[in-house]
């Protein structure tokens, strides 16, 4: 009788996530922050590990998603009991995206105020006046990258543990 009760609040509560989208949306920025901490943990580790190899930096990033991506999907299916619906995935993928960027954004004003000299940051103005279209053509080449890996991570980690339930 307990495990009837049981299985009927869990009915009750995806139901009621479903049907209220409010409470859905309360629900996936808690994710989103679950994706920012595996992504930021991730690309701490992997700056660790590039002071002693050298690695490529879109495979560092699309590393660190991939584990920020784990980390999301494991707590939404542990705390959920279920996997997350396509709506979902494309709701965290576009707020996990952005939580990337605004983090790319604070990393590199950290690096423009603390780290950059005078001299370096007039060299960056003075390259980007002069040839602006190859960097806006690399930052929207990024965009993308993000916003696929970001995807079919979600997905495929979506796909691979909510097998186990």
């Amino acid at each position: 009788n307990v495990m009837s009760y049981r299985t009927l609040n869990k009915s009750k509560a995806k139901a009621n996530t479903i049907l209220n989208p409010q409470l859905a949306t309360t629900a996936l920025r808690l994710y989103v922050g679950f994706f920012a901490l595996g992504f930021i943990i991730a690309s701490a580790l992997f700056m660790i590990i590039q002071s002693k190899f050298t690695l490529n930096s879109q495979l560092i990033t699309g590393l660190s998603i991939i584990m920020g991506a784990y980390v999301a999907v494991y707590k939404f299916i542990k705390h959920q009991q279920r996997a997350l619906t396509p709506k979902e995935i494309n709701r965290l993928t576009l707020s996990s995206s952005t939580i990337i960027w605004l983090l790319a954004a604070l990393y590199f004003l950290g690096l423009w105020l603390l780290v950059f000299d005078t001299a370096s940051r007039e060299v960056l103005l003075d390259m980007t006046r002069q040839q602006p279209m190859p960097l806006l053509l690399a930052l929207a080449m990024m965009v993308v990258f993000t916003l696929i890996v970001t995807r079919l991570s979600l997905w495929g980690i979506n796909r691979l543990l909510a097998s186990k339930y």
